[in-house]
């Protein structure tokens, strides 16, 4: 019988899951309808019991909010590449295949609508895989994005026969390379201005999401996150806070001159705070008239930050008097952005044992 050494080519390939939230299939009124119900009716996302879920999203949210949804795609969609979320997502899934070359099989899914996870995983399931390493694409991990993923993956493997060795990046906020991807989009915008203030808008999560992950008891959903801790570390809210403590000293902002603040918050329930547009309102009453935003929760540039930062935020601003308002853009298909999660992935990947072949 002949041995192949341990480590040797040839032993199966790794597969790599990169996943999105998702986007509809297109800006029609029933097509976005199908993907908010698809998306909110998710028990991580809106975390209430089964039945008023269904009664709260088929018949108050979804119907009713759907054409106001569509008419925002309708003003990101383009007609050749459809929402600029999924076009980043297939042109990093086309050059992160590239940087990492033979061995990796790369594929982009979405949690909600397409490609699915589902599909995406048959196509998988049917190479040769020894491992396969799922990439949630947020980088601070939460319950109703990177634990939806989490769950989704997990219900389809429930069905192989036969599951390879499976490795989750649930969380990248303080990867190095992460950071210094984002400090170098960043960069040439914050040297272009006289900027008075920079800040950090990441999607907002509401307070009960906090709590119920809280299993040590410690968060007070304050200054608490002031400081990253074994007792803090899967808290959404102190992962931003750590974040934008990173990202401000990669571009050497002083203290005093950046805030982290959330957005995108949705019913009566308190969300986390400090919300982005009180945050906009107080900084006009100090007289802040220059400032620049980034919202390192997303690594594609989409309706979260097109829209609601770029458009909407801005006309708060500039209607309270502002002068100068910048989006700066997010990591979409820049090539800093590919070699940060070529090496995420190359990391979570290695160490393996090859099967042994006799």
């Amino acid at each position: 019988m002949a041995m192949m050494e341990q480590g040797s080519a040839n032993v199966g390939l790794t597969g790599i899951l990169i996943v999105n939230l998702g986007t509809p299939d297109s800006p029609s009124v029933g097509d976005v309808r199908r993907y908010l119900r698809q998306f909110l009716l998710d028990a991580r996302v809106i975390d209430i019991p089964a039945l008023p879920r269904q009664l709260l999203v088929n018949g108050i949210i979804a119907p009713f909010r759907a054409p106001k949804s569509a008419k925002a795609y309708k003003e990101l969609w383009d007609a050749q590449t459809g929402s600029p979320l999924k076009h980043y997502g297939l042109q990093v899934e086309r050059l992160l295949q590239a940087s990492l070359g033979d061995g990796f099989v790369v594929r982009l899914a979405m949690r909600y609508q397409n490609p699915s996870i589902p599909a995406v995983m048959a196509e998988l399931q049917r190479l040769p895989l020894s491992q396969l390493v799922v990439v949630p694409l947020f980088p601070q991990y939460a319950s109703a994005t990177t634990g939806s993923v989490v769950e989704a993956v997990g219900d389809v493997l429930k069905g192989w026969q036969t599951i390879p060795d499976v490795r989750f990046v649930n969380r990248f906020f303080d990867e190095p390379a992460f950071i210094d991807a984002f400090a170098q989009v960043a960069r040439p915008y914050l040297q272009a201005h006289a900027y008075e203030r920079v800040l950090f808008s990441y999607h907002g999560v509401p307070e009960r999401h906090i709590r119920k992950g809280d299993t040590q008891a410690h968060c007070k959903l304050g200054t608490c996150c002031n400081a990253f801790t074994a007792k803090n570390q899967w808290c959404y809210r102190a992962q931003c806070f750590a974040t934008t403590r990173l990202l401000a000293k990669a571009l050497d902002l002083p203290e005093g001159m950046y805030q982290t603040t959330f957005q995108s918050r949705l019913g009566r329930d308190p969300w986390i705070q400090p919300y982005t547009d009180d945050t906009i309102k107080q900084l006009r009453k100090e007289g802040v008239n220059h400032v620049a935003v980034m919202s390192p929760a997303f690594v594609a540039d989409c309706l979260e930050t097109i829209l609601e930062i770029g458009d909407e935020y801005k006309e708060l601003f500039e209607e309270l008097g502002g002068q100068h308002w910048q989006l700066i853009p997010s990591l979409n298909d820049s090539a800093p952005w590919v070699d940060a999660l070529a090496g995420i992935v190359r990391k979570y990947s290695q160490g393996r044992q090859a099967p042994v072949v006799v």
